[in-house]
């Protein structure tokens, strides 16, 4: 597929699959770039896996970050505008992201998505302390693509999970500055433990974001639709826990790096890995050379690896067999699992469908 035509294709199905009924803005400015050759063009500055709809409005919006004052801010409402979609906002767009076309493409060429969400906490949360039941101890946590690290603070934030009839379970600490929600639905959810106790927390990526630089932070605040400003507070909130308790970020490669920077998490503690995703972003043939380190490392460590990623990009290599679990590589909803490895072969457990910002989990 021509570069141009993959940008298309993939900001269409950004507007159709992933923005539609969640965000009307990026839903609107969406559909229109799918059809603009000289919007989409910009998009094609990217290499193909990283060349998605997130990565394009993460650009623009950090550039609305710059420029405040101008009248397209006035629909951003994670910078304090207050305007809904009209018939305004799109031509406002396209002037601006073309006369910037220089510094859009630098952006897109030069960065990756790398949305640090921390409601997918939420999700995580019950397939973690499912581990930490079967140990009965501490876990040390080595979390691949970890962006800025956000989920390696999920000891300190609370969580609430409400399904249809109204009924509640909460779990994590009962004092603390942030609290997500998840509206749970499928089969009733499981005991959750008021703490989680993590022993080591290590986070591995490409380009670990330092969210003590203002500048680092803007990006990831840039990565936030920006017609969903709850989810801006949120990011700041952790961010401000993750000072007080900062995780240890090493810069290195999912595959070639995993166990040096699993070394980090001490021998004496079970070593759970977690994705979140991240699976999607990697080639097929690192994708299997992936799993394959994490069967190396399991033969000489106890380890668990908690996935929250697409089927096809994480557990069809395990599981080919469940193809009720079968979409294309960029649905918007993840699969929630946990493997573990015995006598060297992996197996593993369906926990739930997770919503792509973690806030559904369909409990399986």
């Amino acid at each position: 597929m021509a570069a141009l035509e993959l940008a298309k294709k993939r900001l269409r199905h950004f507007a159709t699959e992933e923005a539609a009924g969640i965000s009307p803005l990026y839903e609107l400015l969406a559909g229109h770039a799918a059809e603009d050759d000289e919007v989409a063009a910009l998009l094609t500055a990217a290499p193909d896996q990283f060349a998605h709809g997130t990565l394009f409005f993460t650009a623009a919006q950090r550039l609305v970050q710059a420029e405040p004052w101008i009248e397209l801010a006035n629909y951003y409402l994670t910078m304090g505008g207050s305007f809904g979609p009209d018939d305004r906002v799109w031509p406002l767009f396209r002037s601006f992201v073309l006369e910037r076309a220089g510094k859009m493409t630098e952006l897109i060429a030069t960065r990756t998505t790398q949305t640090n969400e921390v409601r997918r906490a939420t999700t995580l949360f019950p397939a973690l302390a499912d581990v930490a039941k079967q140990v009965k101890g501490p876990i040390g946590l080595l979390e691949v693509g970890c962006s800025g690290g956000l989920l390696l603070g999920i000891d300190r934030y609370g969580f609430r999970y409400q399904n249809e009839d109204g009924e509640q379970v909460n779990a994590g600490p009962a004092k603390t500055p942030l609290v997500l929600t998840c509206a749970v639905s499928g089969a009733p959810m499981p005991r959750l433990p008021k703490k989680l106790v993590v022993g080591a927390k290590i986070g591995l990526d490409r380009r670990p974001i330092d969210l003590a630089d203002e500048e680092e932070l803007a990006w990831l605040e840039a990565g936030i639709w920006a017609d969903q400003p709850e989810r801006s507070r949120r990011l700041r909130v952790a961010a401000e826990l993750q000072r007080k308790d900062p995780p240890a970020l090493v810069a290195g490669d999912a595959v070639d790096d995993l166990a040096a920077a699993a070394a980090n998490v001490p021998a004496d503690l079970p070593l759970v890995v977690i994705t979140s995703h991240v699976m999607p972003y990697l080639p097929d043939e690192r994708r299997k050379a992936f799993i394959e380190a994490l069967g190396s490392l399991a033969a000489q460590r106890p380890l668990w690896w908690v996935t929250q990623d697409h089927y096809r990009g994480a557990m069809a290599y395990l599981a080919p067999e469940r193809t009720e679990f079968v979409q294309t590589l960029d649905s918007s909803w993840g699969l929630l699992a946990v493997v573990q490895w015995a006598a060297g072969a992996p197996s593993a457990r369906f926990l739930g469908r997770t919503g792509a910002h973690g806030q559904t989990l369909v409990w399986l």
